[in-house]
């Protein structure tokens, strides 16, 4: 009868550490699964898309997501978050114990089990505590995703930049030639006595423009050792499919929604939110304190006849209140520290949007003068030399040299398009509008505040 007694108590001290696990424990289960299954489908590598010169971004950009080692390091790190979950809430594991009563001979010998037993509340908020502590591994890994992708985005922008910039300075090169076979002209028919400066000239403007050209093709080259670890390729990898690249200004919404979007899905306040809500449940786990724990088990003596068992238990004794109240103090003071946080993450939040707004505004005042008015200009000069040079009233020297002028402003349209798209990918950043369809982020749970 002892003996069933004692096998009873046993198993109800193990089945009181093997809880269902709550419900906020199996959402986040389901999804380090869920983002799993796209990372590693069948404990495998991603198929990444097929990269081609004519590839879309947001093939480049899944490229990355699925590729860099960035993106797998955030996402194992909240993995380990989320399966430290159970652990956290689990008793301790039993101890196995044994004791004998020596003399001449053993007298007593006595095996036994104890158990750490803590109250299923406590245990609770300790499972909430490791919840929200998973929460915050969740929102760092939605944060490197993002960067990731904005990382993708800017080097994909800046190499679309060098080739338009190379083509330009291409262009020009055979402007100046065509400038200096008419100065050439002008000076071997005696025409003008200044045309051998303006051959001088020429030639080093065309040999400073050649020399742009070389420098460029070494930025290119580090650009794009730049773009293939934004990839998440090493130096060894083969090279990816360069992409033929051209800027386009991408819309934006208007600045309220802009903002609602970053209030609501920014990446970094998104996670000193979760680092408040585990603020909070560090709270409970030392206000807990102040509940004792049981140490029960018990030892049987093989040697007696009849069989002896002797039953043991221990308590804590939470006495000292002072030490107490200090931890349930500390963790106040941390999550006032938390709110605080938050509430400098969002007024640096609006001052980011308005900055990168205003650059993106800034930008596109550039562009529109240089397509509404600088460029149509410089098409009516060339087309009034063309027509003077007909009636003999101009050089035709000059229209290379205003085409010259409209390849350079040509370049700065480009420059400044190139920061307005950099600007552009800031914002979608804020937002989390950056990563593209079907990259390893979940749309539904994502980026709720």
């Amino acid at each position: 009868m002892h003996n069933l007694r004692f096998i009873a108590t046993t198993l109800v001290l193990l089945l009181a550490g093997c809880v269902t696990a709550p419900r906020e424990e199996q959402l986040a289960l389901d999804r380090v699964r869920e983002t799993g299954a796209m990372l590693h489908p069948g404990n495998r590598r991603p198929e990444l898309p097929a990269l081609t010169a004519d590839a879309s971004l947001a093939d480049y950009l899944r490229y990355a997501l699925l590729n860099h080692p960035q993106v797998q390091a955030a996402y194992h790190d909240w993995r380990g978050a989320v399966l430290a979950i159970a652990p956290a809430r689990a008793l301790p594991d039993p101890q196995f114990t044994f004791e004998a009563d020596i003399a001449d001979m053993v007298m007593t010998f006595m095996p036994g089990l104890m158990f750490d037993f803590m109250t299923p509340s406590k245990r609770a908020v300790m499972g909430r505590e490791m919840t929200a502590t998973s929460n915050v591994a969740y929102r760092t890994y939605v944060t490197t995703v993002l960067r990731v992708a904005s990382d993708a985005r800017k080097a994909w922008i800046e190499l679309a930049f060098i080739d338009e910039s190379i083509r330009l300075r291409e262009r020009s090169i055979g402007a100046l030639e065509q400038s200096l076979e008419i100065a050439n002209t002008d000076y071997t028919t005696g025409r003008g006595m200044g045309t051998l400066a303006n051959q001088v000239r020429v030639t080093n403007d065309i040999a400073k423009v050649r020399t742009e050209l070389a420098t460029l093709a070494d930025r290119r080259a580090a650009v794009r050792t730049r773009f293939k670890s934004a990839l998440g390729l090493a130096p060894a990898d083969r090279d990816p499919a360069w992409p033929r690249a051209l800027l386009a200004p991408t819309a934006l919404p208007s600045e309220d929604e802009l903002w609602r979007r970053a209030s609501a899905a920014n990446p970094e306040l998104g996670r000193m939110r979760a680092m408040v809500d585990m603020s909070i449940a560090s709270i409970e786990v030392a206000r807990k304190a102040r509940t004792p724990d049981f140490t029960i088990g018990g030892m049987a003596d093989l040697k007696a006849d009849p069989l002896m068992l002797r039953p043991t238990a221990t308590v804590t004794l939470p006495i000292w209140r002072g030490k107490i109240a200090a931890n349930i103090a500390a963790a106040e003071a941390r999550r006032d520290a938390s709110v605080a946080r938050v509430t400098a993450e969002q007024l640096d939040l609006a001052a980011e949007l308005a900055q990168m707004l205003y650059m993106v505004r800034e930008a596109d005042w550039m562009i529109a003068y240089i397509d509404g008015t600088a460029l149509p200009n410089f098409e009516r000069v060339i087309e009034t030399i063309a027509a003077g040079y007909q009636s003999g009233m101009t050089s035709p020297g000059m229209i290379p040299e205003t085409q010259l002028m409209a390849l350079l402003m040509r370049l700065e349209r480009a420059q400044a398009l190139r920061e307005r798209e950099n600007a552009v990918t800031e914002l979608m950043l804020l937002t989390a509008d950056i990563a593209p369809t079907g990259a390893p982020l979940l749309a539904d749970t994502a980026f709720q505040p």
